[in-house]
C-alpha cells in the first residue's frame, strides 16, 4: 500500500478539492412552474400569423413592405408588453437599471437601423432591399423581445 503524503498540499487545495468533488456528485435540480405561463411559446404562437405573411410565395415587393412593416409593429408592441412585464417585477433600484439598458439598446437599435438603411439601398440590392432592410430591422428586435421574456420568465419577483 502507497501512502500519500498530504503535508505537502495546502489546506486550500484540499477544501477547494472537497467542495468541487461534492457539487459533481450532488445533482443540481431545476425547479420550474408548470403551472406558470410559457411566455416564450406564446409570444412564438402570436407572430406566426405574421412570418405567414411574410413567407407568402405569392408576395410583390409591396406585399413584402407592407408584411415586414405590420411584422415590426407587432414585435414593438411585444416589445413594449414585455419590457412592462419585467419592470413590473423589479425592485425599484432594478426598474432604474432596466430602464438605462432599454435606452441604451434603443440607441444601438437606433444605430443598427441607420446601418441598414444605408447598406441595404436599392442602387446596390435593387428590390430585394426591402426584404432585406425588413427582414434585418425585424430580427433585432425580436431579438430584444425573447431576452425580455426571458428576464421575465426567469425572475421571480419581489
Amino acid at each position: 500500500m502507497v501512502k500519500k503524503n498530504t503535508k505537502n498540499v495546502p489546506e486550500w487545495m484540499l477544501v477547494f478539492s472537497l467542495i468541487f468533488f461534492s457539487l459533481l456528485i450532488n445533482p443540481v435540480l431545476a425547479i420550474d412552474n408548470p403551472d406558470a405561463p410559457d411566455l416564450i411559446s406564446e409570444f412564438e404562437l402570436r407572430e406566426q400569423t405574421f412570418l405567414k405573411k411574410i413567407n407568402n410565395p405569392r408576395n410583390g415587393s409591396r406585399d413584402y413592405l407592407i408584411a415586414y412593416d405590420n411584422y415590426q409593429n407587432f414585435l414593438n408592441d411585444e416589445m413594449n408588453k414585455a419590457y412592462h412585464l419585467v419592470k413590473s417585477r423589479l425592485l425599484t433600484e432594478q426598474q432604474q437599471k432596466l430602464i438605462h439598458s432599454q435606452c441604451n439598446w434603443i440607441k444601438f437599435r437606433n444605430a443598427e437601423f441607420e446601418l441598414i438603411e444605408n447598406t441595404w439601398t436599392h442602387q446596390e440590392f435593387g428590390s430585394s432591399a426591402n426584404m432585406s432592410r425588413g427582414s434585418y430591422r425585424c430580427a433585432i428586435i425580436r431579438s430584444r423581445v425573447l431576452q425580455l421574456l426571458h428576464y421575465a420568465k426567469n425572475y421571480s419577483g419581489n
